[in-house]
């Protein structure tokens, strides 16, 4: 997987606000690719929460730190 960049306001994996974005697809080791909705595609962490292909969490430095409410 290439190096993430930061290119816009806030960063997935640095930033100082939690960041939206959706799961695209789950791994068994806890981790998740997520798209913060600029078609580059991150890998985070998805301890923390219950996370779904399809949800919105919200990320922080890397780590999933809440979810959306399910419909």
């Amino acid at each position: 997987m290439p190096a993430v960049t930061c290119s816009g306001p806030h960063c997935v994996t640095c930033s100082d606000a939690a960041v939206p974005v959706t799961v695209v697809s789950l791994h068994g080791d806890l981790l998740a690719m997520v798209d913060p909705g600029d078609g580059e595609w991150v890998e985070v962490s998805v301890a923390l929460v219950d996370a779904a292909v399809g949800d919105v969490v919200l990320v922080h430095a890397g780590e999933a730190i809440g979810t959306a409410a399910r419909s």
